[in-house]
């Protein structure tokens, strides 16, 4: 056995152990008894700890040397050598011991997260999200010696690789200034419309239910490999080819549910979407968190909020609901689902508000990283920061501080992503339609091929062979561009009254 087929076989099973533990974690988040948190958390620990064994086993080293210098390697075989090589100094730079803490220090946190975020009460929350926070700390220092950067930024490396903070905070330093004018212009043009028909309600879930599983068949996503659930904060996870997603419903309201449902389709046609030669090697996995994120709006934002998506998805929703009148036509449903509006809640928010939301937790994250700022004023600060960006404040922690799961999760450096992949989802959009025309009128018929197709030539399929640079670079004619994502906003938002 030559040292590459070594690495690839002992990475494949890495990945076995991945989807045994993608699958635990689904199943935490929406289906586990509360009961069964204790046990769970041991299990969880005992995998991860098993999976981090395994990839920093001493032969992992010794094949890469080795793999390394073989001339006969293709270029996925090369990109794949890249990646296992970032992978492995990556777990190499953290102790077992660390490893096991910190995944029983999220497990316990995940649910106290859930009972603190019920009864909006932030206190409750910070011994264990400090116990988390501190872990992240000794990781990220841990990862930043072996790498050579900061504490934020090797942590910002495992969502996305080659991202440097420096260089978020210009970008989101200049969205920052952009956005609160640009928000009053978009008010302004909306409150010169005609203002949509209320939709009455109650909708019942099952009915919600069915019209989630009808618009994700018209996306593409494949049932044979995947499945709808629920859960408190909309995800998508699981396993390579078995992947899950979930949303949540209220009955008042049926679009939160829908757009959950839009949002996270987006990442499994991604996932379902990988290199099937690859999936169980790190070259086949997905390229990076902001390109993750640009699936995710691609659909939620840049297709289903259009004109062309609405005129397909009006008579659908009425039929779901057996509604009629001038609320549930499409130019109303449109007018409905470009709104924008003030609000407290992250996953609810409008394109332009949202990068606000993202703005505020970078921020913050980063404050509590380098303890410039304590936990204790975490929710003093959210709330002086949700004023400062969007003129509001949460009345409680549960709208304000509480309301995502990721910190508690462990997700430090995660959020920046989000509005890196809003930008990335304008620009693919972009790109995509002018490169297939019968996208946006395959789309008004409720056929998503044309655009699913581009992104799985172009996306989907390239897995991490390229850099995230490179791979934008390669699909679009150029690096990432804050100009088209304001180019979009405004042709949405200030265009044709």
């Amino acid at each position: 056995m030559t040292a590459y087929a070594a690495l690839s076989r002992h990475f494949g099973r890495i990945a076995a152990m991945s989807n045994a533990i993608g699958i635990l974690q689904w199943d935490s988040d929406a289906m586990m008894p509360a009961g069964a948190a204790g046990t769970r958390a041991e299990s969880m620990a005992l995998l991860r700890v098993l999976q981090h064994e395994m990839a920093v086993d001493p032969r992992v080293g010794e094949w890469l040397g080795e793999a390394e210098q073989d001339n006969g390697l293709g270029e996925w075989e090369r990109a794949n050598l890249r990646e296992i090589r970032r992978s492995w100094t990556v777990e190499t730079a953290l102790p077992a011991d660390l490893v096991e803490a910190s995944s029983k220090a999220i497990s316990a946190c995940e649910m106290a997260w859930r009972q603190a975020r019920a009864n909006a009460d932030f206190k409750a929350l910070i011994p264990f999200l400090t116990k988390v926070l501190k872990l992240q700390r000794e990781a990220g220092a841990a990862k930043g010696e072996k790498l050579g950067l900061s504490v934020y930024d090797a942590l910002l490396n495992d969502y996305e690789p080659g991202g440097r903070a420096l260089r978020i905070d210009a970008l989101f330093d200049e969205l920052a200034a952009f956005l609160p004018g640009f928000t009053e212009e978009a008010l302004a043009a909306q409150a010169r419309r005609p203002q949509p028909a209320p939709l009455e309600g109650p909708f019942p879930i099952e009915a919600q239910r069915q019209l989630a599983l009808k618009i994700m068949a018209a996306l593409g996503y494949d049932f044979e490999r995947g499945r709808l659930d629920v859960s408190a904060h909309p995800f998508c996870g699981g396993a390579d080819n078995d992947v899950r997603i979930t949303t949540r419903y209220d009955d008042a309201d049926f679009s939160k549910a829908l757009m959950g449902v839009i949002h996270e389709t987006g990442h499994a046609l991604y996932e379902q979407g990988r290199p099937a030669a690859y999936m169980d090697q790190p070259v086949g996995h997905a390229r990076a968190m902001s390109v993750h994120e640009s699936q995710s709006l691609i659909m939620e934002m840049q297709a289903c909020r259009s004109r062309e998506f609405l005129a397909f998805a009006a008579p659908v929703m009425r039929a779901a609901f057996a509604a009629d009148g001038p609320g549930w036509q499409a130019d109303a449903l449109w007018r409905r689902y470009t709104r924008v509006e003030r609000g407290f809640i992250r996953v609810d928010a409008d394109e332009v508000t949202y990068p606000a939301h993202v703005i505020l937790r970078y921020r913050l994250e980063k404050a509590l990283i380098t303890e410039a700022m304590p936990l204790g004023e975490l929710p003093a600060a959210w709330n002086a920061g949700m004023q400062e960006l969007l003129g509001i404040t949460p009345p409680n922690d549960r709208l304000g501080c509480l309301q995502d799961i990721h910190w508690p999760s462990g997700g430090w450096g995660y959020f920046p992503t989000y509005t890196l992949g809003a930008m990335t989802a304008a620009q693919l959009f972009d790109a995509a339609t002018r490169a297939e025309p019968d996208i946006l009128p395959g789309i008004a018929r409720g056929d998503f091929a044309p655009l699913v197709g581009w992104l799985r030539s172009n996306i989907h399929s390239q897995g991490s062979r390229f850099t995230t640079d490179d791979l934008l670079t390669r699909a679009t004619g150029r690096p990432l561009d804050a100009g088209v994502f304001k180019a979009h906003l405004a042709r949405r938002y200030l265009g044709a009254e």
